[in-house]
């Protein structure tokens, strides 16, 4: 489905992937080329995304330690049609992370082809 509503199933689709740590749920989102990217240490970090799905799958989830899920739509900007990057912020443990997910439309439906995300914040649990 493309337009808003298959673009925020996608969304849900990733935010369910991080919250539950569904590694089939993450590699239903993302594109299999994709790679995700990150500055926090002064320098470029690249991880394409199987190297990032076997990290998710090593982590212990945040709903399976009873965590409220945090997660939110901060801005969607669409580039076209079939394209746009949303940016989200999301919870997970002590880490408050706020992405940018570019997202395209194609005949497997909306996918994530990048993620550069960050550290925003630590919070006490």
């Amino acid at each position: 489905m493309s337009g808003l509503n298959g673009l925020l199933d996608a969304v849900d689709t990733y935010f369910d992937s991080m919250y539950f740590c569904d590694v089939d749920k993450l590699h239903a989102v993302f594109h299999e080329q994709s790679s995700l990217f990150d500055a926090d240490n002064g320098h470029i970090f690249v991880e394409p995304i199987a190297s990032f799905s076997d990290d998710v799958a090593g982590r212990e989830s945040p709903a399976s330690k009873g965590q409220a899920r945090e997660d939110e739509i901060l801005n969607i900007d669409w580039l076209s049609p079939i394209s746009a990057t949303v940016k989200i912020r999301l919870r997970a443990h002590q880490n408050v992370f706020v992405d940018h997910l570019a997202f395209v439309h194609g005949d497997a439906g909306w996918k994530i082809v990048s993620k550069v995300w960050h550290l925003e914040k630590q919070v006490e649990i």
